[in-house]
């Protein structure tokens, strides 16, 4: 694979809309709040950005599709239901057999050590294709999302290693490059990421019980708390629009939905992800 090594980024942002309260001691940037502690909310409409920059070599530099749009040449990934490990919003490391997959990791992890340790690697995937999708997770953010100049950053340095390592023939030397923050629909894993969201309204998809022909439920909660030696998460229904009795519009959560709790073991999680709906 001789293609030229040049590079050209790109951006681009994968936009989700979440309607959060605005708490009025906090004005700037996805404030999330537990809607309990807050009085008389009114509903603001903020976008979940996942900002993402890509890399390209010079054959997949733009194009004209065959509707005559102009395309930037970035042949997408077809789209499949997410799941925990599949190098996109589930996490993990998928590298699919490609033979150059874990050189390109160990030098992704390089490169990562020249950031502070709230950065992590959250989902990493190469493909036959020669494309290669890193997310980065930055712990202390809210949201998990770094800023632009440490996406940027990290960019322009796994890039250049890449090319470094490429000339040398030790992977292709004209691989594709995507490097982005965790999107608004990552998958949670449980019980490792809930103490780290637990002030935000999740979506629990779950069964009752652990025969595959049980039916999933799914609902909008409140971790309560985590019971770690008993392998058991606690959860409470979140105060947002989709829990409340229509028939008392406008009304909060009543007395007996306060007090409602589900038990559920680890194993009966099936898909824990961030509410975007209407609180």
């Amino acid at each position: 694979m001789g293609m030229a090594r040049g590079m050209i980024p790109r951006l681009r942002n994968i936009v989700g809309a979440i309607l959060l309260l605005r708490s009025p001691t906090h004005s700037r940037s996805f404030p999330f709040h537990n809607p309990s502690s807050l009085s008389q909310p009114k509903p603001h409409l903020y976008i979940f950005f996942s900002t993402s920059l890509r890399s390209f070599p010079h054959h997949l530099q733009g194009g004209t599709s065959d509707e005559g749009a102009t395309t930037d040449g970035w042949e997408e990934e077809d789209e499949a239901e997410p799941k925990i490990g599949d190098g996109g919003d589930g996490g993990g490391v998928a590298l699919q057999n490609v033979p150059w997959g874990e050189r390109a990791l160990s030098i992704a992890e390089e490169v990562l050590m020249h950031f502070s340790n709230d950065i992590k690697l959250f989902a990493f995937k190469t493909t036959p294709r020669g494309y290669v999708y890193v997310r980065l997770d930055k712990l202390t953010h809210q949201y998990g999302c770094p800023n632009m100049e440490e996406l940027e950053f990290y960019n322009q340095k796994y890039k250049r290693r890449l090319d470094e390592i490429g000339a040398l023939g030790e992977i292709p030397d004209d691989l594709a490059l995507e490097v982005s923050s965790p999107g608004a629909e990552r998958i949670l894993k449980v019980p490792d990421d809930l103490s780290r969201f637990k002030d935000m309204p999740l979506r629990v998809c779950y069964t009752e019980h652990i025969e595959s022909n049980c039916p999933e439920k799914d609902g909008v909660f409140l971790l309560d708390s985590i019971q770690t030696d008993a392998e058991i998460c606690v959860w409470k229904l979140a105060d947002v629009r989709e829990n409340r009795d229509p028939l008392r519009k406008g009304r909060p959560l009543s007395r007996k939905q306060k007090d409602w709790r589900l038990t559920l073991p680890f194993n009966l999680h099936r898909m824990v992800t961030l509410y975007l709906g209407y609180l």
